[in-house]
């Protein structure tokens, strides 16, 4: 496979370079390679589905059609029908942006395609150069920009050396074939503890209806995967496959799925479970496409923590500036994301852990007051740095163990977030009791804030600007082979690790 993505800076406000663009009929009027243009069946040129005819400078005739089109991303996607020159399976895609520092406009424009071995690298320099750069170059000059000249090759002059090119040309998956592909993956037969995970060959049907297919590139483990496994949570029924966390690259897509395209990077942190495996096929729904400075190995060890720390600390609690947070398992996933976050938001961060070593993993991460539980009261602690005040939130991941001892913690007014329970299930609690301090407790759902594409663009939009800006870091403790899942779960219930676990394929 053959892609190609080329982006360039319009000197032109956003919303009038959309107008401009996306007029599907419209490129014969700016783009210096297309003679003349018409919408097939007198369909309107933004109804997605419809087929364009067009014909070359040169005389040669295409058709394309439009696969997707969205006023809210600026973007539209489209592939190629019929071509005088082998493009199979061409499907490309313009997105437009704003540039933050003026009335410019980022646009981008990418493509991924099959070809043969012995014309790749002269069709990327076509699509690259004579249909992307001429058309950045053609729009440029409509909206007053100046552009340099473009040098351009004579009739018969030979071309550059290959590696000029192949700056144009970077690996992707070639397409599944349509019918159902064999993958490896990690299935439970049984309930249990980590010795139930075997390791096995599946089949992995094409996606119907709203669904895509994808092959792994790093998969994430995280405590659910435990309660999974053991039975507590009913979300698998043997045989079956755990996991609800994965990054990797779509095969192919179904009927209905719009904005996903094969080639496309994405990742997901959300139901169905079945993560653990090479390959799978999926609801597209809640799949995100990645932005290329966000790497598959940072969303697959951050997306569920990730997307879980963006709702504990801004829509459960709304974690302010003078804050007093209290974080358990402060030096594990979650909690090492909340430490950063937390600092960020201004508030200071008091975090348990069970060693000195992952205390000086906390405070890495933000947290001002590591306590060692197993050395110190941390009741007793809390107290003491607050003045005996209490904190405003308690984010409590450890349940059985902690939970009574952390609404002791929580100031008047507290809030205990209780959003975990790796030391076992949660007993009653005394409701009246919290009246002391007019306390108030939430047992978040992850599926709860996460179970629509408008909810999980949100927290992901904010996710992933904390990331680029610094606010937070994901950091891998370890990588497993995904053969090896068995052992990730004994060292994550041992309490053995830190920062966030992955498998790779």
């Amino acid at each position: 496979m053959v892609a190609i993505r080329k982006s360039t800076i319009i000197d032109a406000p956003v919303d009038e370079v959309w107008r401009f663009l996306r007029d599907f009929n419209a490129h014969d009027r700016w783009h210096p390679a297309v003679a003349a243009s018409l919408i097939e069946d007198s369909r309107d040129p933004d109804e997605v589905a419809c087929v364009r005819s067009f014909r070359l400078q040169d005389g040669a005739a295409l058709r394309e059609q439009l696969l997707s089109l969205s006023d809210r991303d600026r973007s539209f996607s489209y592939c190629i029908l019929d071509a005088p020159i082998p493009l199979v399976g061409y499907v490309a895609t313009v997105r437009l942006k704003p540039v933050t520092d003026g009335a410019r406009t980022f646009w981008e424009w990418s493509s991924r395609f099959a070809a043969p071995a012995e014309r790749a690298e002269e069709l990327a320099r076509l699509v690259g150069e004579d249909i992307y750069e001429a058309g950045f170059d053609a729009v440029k000059q409509h909206f007053g920009q100046t552009v340099g000249r473009r040098s351009r090759l004579p009739s018969g002059t030979a071309r550059p050396p290959a590696a000029v090119a192949v700056q144009h040309v970077v690996a992707a998956p070639a397409p599944a074939a349509g019918g159902a592909i064999e993958a490896h993956a990690v299935v439970i037969r049984r309930h249990g503890g980590p010795e139930v995970l075997g390791w096995e060959t599946v089949s992995v049907p094409p996606p119907g209806p709203g669904e895509l297919r994808l092959r792994h590139t790093a998969i994430g483990v995280n405590y659910i995967d435990v309660y999974c496994r053991t039975g507590y949570f009913t979300m698998i029924e043997p045989p079956g496959v755990p996991g609800m966390e994965g990054a990797g690259v779509v095969l192919d897509v179904g009927p209905g799925v719009n904005g996903i395209l094969p080639g496309d990077r994405v990742a997901y942190a959300c139901p169905p479970v079945g993560a653990y495996a090479e390959a799978r096929t999926m609801p597209a729904e809640l799949v995100v496409v990645l932005p290329d400075d966000i790497a598959d190995e940072t969303a697959a060890a951050g997306l569920l923590k990730g997307m879980s720390a963006e709702f504990l600390l801004h829509r459960v609690h709304p974690v302010k500036e003078g804050d007093v947070v209290l974080v358990h398992a402060a030096a594990g996933g979650v909690g090492t994301l909340l430490c950063q976050w937390a600092r960020r938001l201004g508030a200071t961060v008091i975090g348990t852990v069970s060693t000195t070593e992952k205390a000086r993993i906390a405070r890495a991460n933000g947290c001002a007051y590591p306590i060692v539980y197993t050395e110190e009261d941390f009741v007793a602690k809390v107290m003491e740095i607050t003045g005996d005040r209490g904190c405003d939130v308690v984010y409590d991941a450890v349940g059985r163990d902690t939970i009574s001892r952390s609404i002791e913690c929580l100031a008047v007014l507290g809030h205990l977030v209780s959003y975990g329970q790796a030391s076992g299930p949660i007993g009653p609690i005394d409701v009246a009791g919290l009246a002391a301090k007019s306390a108030t407790i939430s047992r978040p759902n992850f599926g709860h804030y996460t179970d629509t594409p408008a909810k999980v663009r949100a927290i992901t939009d904010r996710l992933f600007d904390a990331i680029r800006c610094g606010d937070i870091r994901i950091e891998i403790g370890r990588r497993y082979k995904l053969q090896d899942a068995a052992e990730a779960h004994r060292a994550l219930e041992a309490r053995e690790t830190t920062g966030s676990l992955i498998l790779l394929p």
